[in-house]
């Protein structure tokens, strides 16, 4: 009876496995290596962050376990930043108004994902995007493989049922 009490809610057991199975893709040393995404805190934060909108925009719309899934992976995502927060020695007091930041920065990454996206096929605001984010205003070469990169992995999530991301399975596919 108590582990039916204290047993998370599907959708957010779901979420919780999807954001596990995000953090393994974003720590893909590929990603590092042959994409020169920085290895980084700022840059982790920037590839966890793609990773974690394409999930919420392929989720979006899609009925209300997809929207109650959605909601868990975020709180995953926002939780986990909180934990990392904490392991690099941010203070009690600070952590609150880092974590704020670091929300405020999401949605912003959101609003100008879904801007550069809604542009497509012109493909120069994803880039110019991922230059400014990922690659932290520097002119990078990488930023158009990221690009392609990113692309690839919004089409993927496309071809995936809600269902099984609703089960908290997702297939990332090797960068």
């Amino acid at each position: 009876m108590l582990k039916r009490l204290f047993k998370p809610r599907h959708a957010v057991a779901a979420g919780r496995a999807l954001y596990a199975q995000t953090v393994a893709q974003s720590r893909t040393p590929t990603l590092y290596a042959d994409l020169g995404a920085p290895d980084t805190p700022e840059g982790r934060f920037e590839i966890y962050s793609v990773h974690v909108y394409l999930l919420l925009e392929r989720l979006k719309g899609q009925g209300p376990l997809a929207a109650e899934t959605a909601q868990a992976l975020f709180d995953t995502y926002v939780s986990a930043l909180d934990h990392a927060l904490r392991e690099l020695g941010v203070g009690d007091l600070s952590v609150g108004k880092k974590i704020r930041k670091l929300g405020e920065a999401f949605y912003g990454r959101i609003n100008s994902y879904e801007t550069a996206l809604a542009a497509l096929p012109d493909t120069a605001p994803l880039e110019a995007l991922i230059g400014r984010t990922v690659y932290e205003g520097g002119e990078a070469p990488q930023a158009r493989a990221f690009r392609a990169y990113v692309l690839k992995q919004r089409e993927a999530l496309a071809l995936q049922s809600v269902d099984a991301l609703c089960a908290g399975q997702v297939t990332w596919v090797a960068p």
